[in-house]
Parts: C-alpha cells; structure tokens; sequence
C-alpha cells in the first residue's frame, strides 16, 4: 500500500511540475512577464527602492522580514494561556498547522485564527504546510460546542474561523462550519466572526447554508493571479471558482463583509496584480489583504521575488482607490493578519446594528 501511496505522490509532483513550466513558458511567450525580470518591478514612478530582489540570486530572506520570535513578546501570559486552552480542548490553529511569520504578535495579543473539521486537509496546494490525505479522520461533533466554549471563556471581540478542505464529505462540510458560527453567537452575541471558507467545490448551495450562519465576515482566498493559479493551487480550485464563491457571497448576503487575500513574490506581473483587484472588486471583495509568500518547506513551491515594503504601500494605495474599503498589505500580512483592526471591527459593529434595526420585512430579504 505504502509503495503504490509513494508513486502515485510521484506521479502528481511530475505533473504539478510540468504544468509549472508550461505556466512559465507560456507567460514568455505572451510577451515577457519573466520572473526574474527586475526592471517589472518598479510598481510606479516616485516609489524609492521599489524593486523587487531576485530569491535566487539573494536567497536570503531580507531584513524586512526579520520578525520577533513566538514567545518573545511582551505579554508571554497570554500566549502560554492561549496555547495551554487550545491543546486542553484539542482545537488545531491555522497559526501553527501553517507555520504563520506571524504567530508570536498574534498569540502574544491574546488572539489566534482556529482551524475546524481537523488539522488534515483533501487538497495539496503547491505553498500550503497543511497536512493532506485523501480520507482525513471523521469530523469532531464536539468541536463547535468546544469552540464556543473557549471562545466565550477569552472573552475576545473578534475571532477567525478557518478550515481545511473536506472535499471527502458529502456537504464539504458546511453543516459543521454553519453550526460552528451558530454555536459561537449564540454563547457570545457581540463576538464578531470572520470565516475564511473553503470553495465548497463550488456549489453555492453550501456557500449559502455557511452564508446564513450569522457570521460577520465571509472570507475566501484567490490566492494568487489567474495565470499562476493551476501551478500554485490544488487542481480542483480555480480561480474563477473562487470569484463566483465571493461574488455569491456578496449578492446572497449583501450585509455581510466579503473578503480575500492574495500572495505576492510567485511570479507575477504588476499587470497581473491590477486584473486580480479588478476581478476581485467587480465580484463585490470589499476588503483585500497582500502578503509576501515564504516558502513553508523545501518540498513546497520556491519563492521568486523579494517583494520590498515600499510596492506594498503602492498596491494599497491602488486598492484605496478602486474603492476596496480596507487594505491590509504588507511583507508579513498574512489573511488573519490583525483581522480586527479598528477600523474593520467599527465598520462590522455598524452594519451588525443597521441588521437589528432592519425591518423584519427586509431583515428577511437579506437572509
């Protein structure tokens, strides 16, 4: 069994890896978007030192993505605290599973993303540290009464639900993400709730019974531009896939905040860049996050790019003016990343309180 697990492993990482030079010699041939290219990395005129640095030839990471270890902050307690309750409830962050730069800020303030349905995932994404196998372990039908639980007992105001792919259960496991966010509210119903959704294999049905669970903001990930998708993400994800998912989302439940997330330094053109904002806008995405990608493990795709601090700052500028209504965009921003910044969390108070003074005429409209 081990020995046929083995070649089929082979088989699928010397396809994904002739799709990646097929990706790479088309986009040659469609007029030179090469990655190593760095006179296509100057984002704008006026923008010093915007250039980004070659990763093969400097494969070091910069000093602009030197951050302070877990454990290395300020308020330790709470980090510990928050650790110790997540092993004693056997809940899996996405923090941990996914080796996020981040986790010592996050944890350290007393705030971490949750991963449901499990720590194993069906897909194989080409950047993604996440375990994978065809047949995860059953899902846990403790696990949304445990999450409430904790949860209430931290007493946050906001909070990030993401999950792994279950494209093994019949429902892709929406009932479990829906009772999750219902649970939560129900316990604790000025907690705020983001959830970073899977596709659902893109049956909007299922997008529609996590949409109507109450929760706050509807997150889904395009990951990367459309040209790089099949090199860079699971075959069974798309990337017009994941815009008709956001873009339901937003016409299904138009009080609800629609969000995405994109990583930049995989090879892509500014060009590119801009027709992912625009698709992602014209899909109703109101609030858009750049990151930097790092690659988790040798096994896992090779970053191209250094992108420095000061293109960040321009593709925030740019999403301000397509009218994005928050950016996040920054070398170590990852999806998650302070999702509860003061602004984000003033604007989702102020649309949870127009729901409860809706009419129940409209407030019926809108779920």
């Amino acid at each position: 069994r081990y020995v046929n697990r083995l070649e089929e492993l082979r088989a699928r990482l010397r396809a994904e890896e002739a799709e990646l030079v097929a990706a790479r010699s088309d986009a040659a041939a469609a007029g030179g978007n090469d990655a190593r290219t760095r006179s296509e990395w100057v984002p704008a005129e006026g923008v010093p030192g915007a250039v980004r640095l070659d990763a093969y030839e400097n494969p070091k990471k910069p000093r602009w993505l030197k951050v302070t270890p877990a454990g290395d902050h300020d308020n330790v307690a709470d980090f510990d605290r928050l650790r110790r309750d997540l092993r004693g409830l056997k809940l899996h962050t996405v923090c941990e599973e996914a080796k996020c730069p981040n986790i010592g800020e996050c944890w350290g303030g007393g705030t971490a993303t949750i991963m449901l349905m499990g720590d194993t995932c069906t897909r194989g994404c080409r950047f993604c540290n996440i375990k994978t196998a065809r047949a995860p372990p059953p899902l846990d039908e403790a696990e949304p009464r445990n999450v409430a639980a904790a949860l209430a007992q931290w007493g946050l105001k906001y909070v990030v639900l993401t999950s792994v792919d279950r494209d093994d259960l019949p429902d892709a496991g929406a009932e479990h993400l829906a009772q999750t966010v219902e649970e939560i509210k129900r316990r604790a119903p000025e907690l705020l709730v983001e959830l970073l959704a899977p596709d659902f294999a893109g049956d909007l049905a299922l997008a529609d019974r996590v949409l109507k669970s109450g929760l706050d903001v509807f997150a889904h990930n395009v990951e990367t531009v459309e040209r790089l998708t099949p090199s860079v993400r699971d075959r069974r994800a798309g990337y017009r896939q994941s815009l008709g998912v956001l873009q339901h989302a937003k016409k299904s439940m138009p009080s609800v905040l629609v969000k995405t997330s994109v990583m930049l330094g995989l090879g892509e053109s500014r060009k590119e860049i801009l027709q992912t904002m625009r698709d992602c806008r014209d899909a109703g995405v109101e609030v858009i996050t750049f990151g930097q990608y790092l690659r988790p493990t040798k096994r896992h795709l090779k970053v191209e790019q250094w992108v420095p601090p000061e293109e960040f700052e321009f593709w925030k500028t740019q999403a301000d003016q397509m009218g994005f209504l928050y950016c996040a965009s920054g070398p170590m921003v990852r999806s998650s990343y302070r999702a509860g910044e003061y602004f984000l969390e003033s604007l989702l108070r102020q649309r949870a309180a127009q729901r409860s003074s809706s009419p129940p005429s409209l407030q019926a409209m809108q779920h």
